[in-house]
């Protein structure tokens, strides 16, 4: 609660630091709204499964998380107020300098929830080792950047930037040089430490059953949604790399997606709604297949009709649209059932599922056992909104 009601208050101080700064626009407000929206969802997620599961470590890891983003966040606005609008008068001197890294160790840790999904622990020696090596890589990222800061202080050279951040850690030049290169070395080695890390719950999928497969199924959808907004802002950046307006709102967009990761994460450890998965995974597929579709048949309608049989461009867009609108339900009903019978089989499923259970059913002896098996199966063969089991208590 603590640690919630922090997060709580350094996102109350946000919007008056930013008064501050004068940044208080659409604009500046938007371009730290993945950062934020990141912190909000970790630190939900971070204070119910720590409510929960107090010795679960990730419930730790995502609250550390939200304080961190939030305190980046919130620093850069409150350097940029004292040292470019206020000559450095305000009261805490260079500490803000030395919270603005703090995202670092933020992004650093979302690695670990990976790896340590979904009961706070690596469970061999070789993935302990791995984590040592990942923790090593990952302090060396704000320590380099911090040893370039008191470097700046002590030599009396610090330079704000409008974006809040020091020149010499975006631009390093002379003694500080060294800085791009860590940090080229560095980020690379993080990244494959990610892959590895979302490998290996990969890899446990294909040995994992039942409730545990679900689990792995929300961790991987979350990471599929983060990984892919976040490669497609950072390929959005390196072809724009001047930020156009429109190119801006994308990337900050993009990054909200990273949001899907604690959500997802926190749904696995719950286990809250566990086995709606399938049918999200199949309702996503089968809209965005449906979707490409159609904006294919609408964009060739129209193309047909301008190019080739010459209608006027508002008569070939309004009959565009009514063909798409007219497919959309046929089209949807099939692409659905195709989706269905790939990664939502519990729906073909039925009857090998019920099978199933009566054979455990015949073995078992313990009621309260039954009970939970009875709900998963129901949950995964019908998919109802809610279960309820009477249980009769006779002599």
């Amino acid at each position: 609660m603590t640690l919630g009601v922090l997060v709580l208050v350094l996102l109350a101080a946000y919007l008056p630091l930013c008064a501050a700064a004068r940044q208080l626009t659409a604009s500046e407000v938007w371009a730290d709204s993945p950062a934020l929206v990141i912190a909000v969802a970790c630190a939900g997620v971070g204070l119910v499964v720590a409510w929960h599961q107090p010795r679960n470590a990730l419930g730790w890891l995502f609250l550390g998380i939200a304080v961190c983003f939030v305190l980046s966040t919130d620093s850069v606005h409150y350097t940029v107020a004292d040292y470019r609008l206020s000559h450095a008068t305000w009261p805490l001197g260079p500490v803000p300098l030395f919270l603005d890294p703090l995202a670092y160790p933020a992004i650093v840790a979302l690695g670990l929830v990976i790896l340590l999904f979904p009961d706070g622990r690596t469970g061999s020696r070789r993935w302990s080792r791995v984590l040592w090596a990942y923790l090593g890589v990952g302090a060396a990222w704000p320590l380099s950047i911090y040893a370039v800061t008191i470097g700046a202080i002590a030599g009396h050279n610090i330079h704000i930037l409008p974006s809040g951040d020091p020149s010499v850690v975006d631009a390093p030049t002379g003694n500080a040089a060294w800085l791009s290169t860590a940090q080229a070395v560095i980020v690379p080695v993080l990244v494959v430490f990610f892959v590895a890390f979302v490998g290996r719950q990969a890899l446990s999928w294909r040995s994992a059953d039942g409730e545990r497969r679900q689990q792995l199924k929300w961790l991987m959808s979350g990471a599929a949604i983060c990984g892919a907004g976040g490669s497609a802002a950072l390929l959005i950046a390196s072809l724009d790399p001047h930020m156009s307006a429109a190119a801006n709102a994308a990337v900050n967009l993009l990054g909200i997606a990273v949001a899907a990761l604690p959500v997802s994460i926190g749904v696995g450890i719950l286990k809250y709604r566990l086995y709606e998965i399938d049918r999200i995974i199949s309702r996503t597929l089968a809209y965005a297949l449906v979707t490409g579709l159609l904006v294919g048949v609408y964009a060739g309608l129209v193309l047909l009709a301008t190019d080739v049989l010459a209608l006027a461009s508002p008569v070939a867009v309004a009959a565009s649209t009514l063909v798409a609108a007219a497919l959309f339900s046929p089209l949807r009903r099939r692409v659905q059932r195709v989706v269905d019978r790939r990664f939502n089989r519990a729906r073909y499923d039925a009857d090998k599922t019920v099978a199933a259970f009566a054979a455990r059913l015949k073995d078992a002896v313990d009621l309260d056992a039954v009970r939970d098996d009875l709900s998963g199966v129901v949950h995964q063969a019908l998919e109802p909104a809610h279960v309820s089991v009477r249980i009769s208590h006779r002599d």
